[in-house]
């Protein structure tokens, strides 16, 4: 019966030390990429703009959707650059494509989310 409590107490345990894992890595992309720093700034301006007209619950889920879709999708890219920046230090023009298709994505997801915008928003101001 101990065996059951400690396989028990340990995976709990492992699932906390995996959220602290995961909370570290987000305030280290906040504190240290630019671009999360942006992309936040962005989402605080639209949280502000949504409260101002009154934007409805469903418009508040898309939105907060897309801002995880573009928030994860920089935070990916961001661990792709690190990655190819440890493995080849130097230049290399195919690791330039790998992090230039990775910047793409976050293009992808930004246009995206900016398109999604402009419907939430265009009622409000037209």
């Amino acid at each position: 019966m101990t065996m059951i409590k400690k396989k028990k107490d340990s995976f709990i345990i492992d699932r906390l030390k995996s959220i602290r894992y995961a909370l570290r890595g987000a305030l280290k992309l906040i504190r240290t990429e630019s671009s999360i720093l942006a992309q936040s700034l962005v989402f605080l301006g639209f949280l502000l703009l949504g409260w101002y007209v009154g934007i409805t619950p469903y418009e508040w889920i898309i939105q907060i959707i897309c801002f995880g879709m573009v928030l994860t999708a920089e935070g990916l890219n961001t661990a792709i650059e690190k990655l190819c920046d440890f493995v080849h230090p130097d230049f290399h023009h195919k690791i330039g494509e790998v992090k230039d298709i990775s910047a793409g994505a976050v293009t992808f997801s930004a246009g995206a989310s900016f398109i999604v915008a402009c419907f939430i928003y265009y009622p409000y101001f037209f």
